[in-house]
């Protein structure tokens, strides 16, 4: 049976790989290991001094404690440990003129929008899962180690697309991408449209989505087929806006 169980599982998750090849999001500093005691060197245990920034250096979730004054843990948001949820590949389409009320949005950018989810989500069984994964196409292993930075956007979320996620009830948002946002865009109109933060504030509201959750730089192999399966999101016991995160998909049999 236990045999079965772990067959049955898919990490998602980047890992840290410290000092080694690992991905980067706004030309942070790179995820760090000193050495403080070594086996090999007399030591009788090892241990390290680790440096990293959870929102730029792997995998992380986080809440809306991200965007607000108030302190707010991802230890007090995330209540859901074991859920089920809906993986689908979308290929972000390429603007070559923004909409008119699209904002920050411009020509050249690649942007997943509410109409590509509404053909991949079509066919979503009628009870919602709470989670969502979204695996952007193309899709290889160089998302393990890729730089996002500025001088090369990545793929980012339309509002309307945002909208539609909230709209269909899916509590928990995870993608392969640094940010929902486009990364130059301090006013984080996707994040504030899946939390239901007011554009411009940085306080919460009656209708703010306190216990939704948003994981960001996963990774989902090819091999993996698009569909309904049971997420397990684990996380570290951060009491911080954001932990490093390891979701953990389980097929369904």
């Amino acid at each position: 049976m236990a045999d079965s169980y772990i067959q049955n599982m898919i990490d998602i998750s980047i890992p840290i790989r410290f000092n080694g090849p690992q991905p980067n999001a706004f030309g942070v500093d790179t995820a760090t290991a000193v050495l403080l005691g070594d086996t090999r060197k007399g030591s009788s245990v090892n241990f390290d001094q680790y440096t990293f920034i959870p929102h730029c250096n792997g995998t992380h979730t986080e809440c809306v404690g991200h965007i607000t004054d108030e302190r707010i843990s991802i230890l007090d948001c995330l209540q859901d440990v074991m859920m089920p949820a809906m993986l689908v590949s979308v290929e972000p389409e390429l603007l070559s003129e923004p909409p008119a009320s699209a904002g920050g949005q411009f020509a050249g950018d690649k942007v997943i929008s509410a109409a590509i989810l509404r053909s991949r989500l079509s066919t979503t069984a009628t009870a919602v899962p709470k989670a969502l994964i979204i695996r952007t196409l193309p899709n290889d292993g160089s998302k393990l180690e890729r730089r996002y930075d500025t001088d090369n956007i990545p793929p980012y979320f339309a509002a309307d697309a945002i909208e539609y996620i909230v709209e269909c009830g899916f509590k928990h948002l995870l993608v392969d991408l640094p940010s929902l946002d486009r990364l130059d865009d301090p006013t984080l109109p996707a994040h504030r449209a899946f939390w239901n933060v007011e554009m411009g504030s940085h306080e919460v509201n009656d209708a703010t989505r306190m216990n939704s959750t948003i994981t960001e730089l996963i990774y989902v192999p090819n091999e993996v087929a698009d569909g309904e399966y049971t997420l397990n999101l684990q996380i570290a016991p951060f009491d911080a806006d954001a932990a490093p995160s390891r979701p953990i998909l389980l097929r369904k049999i």
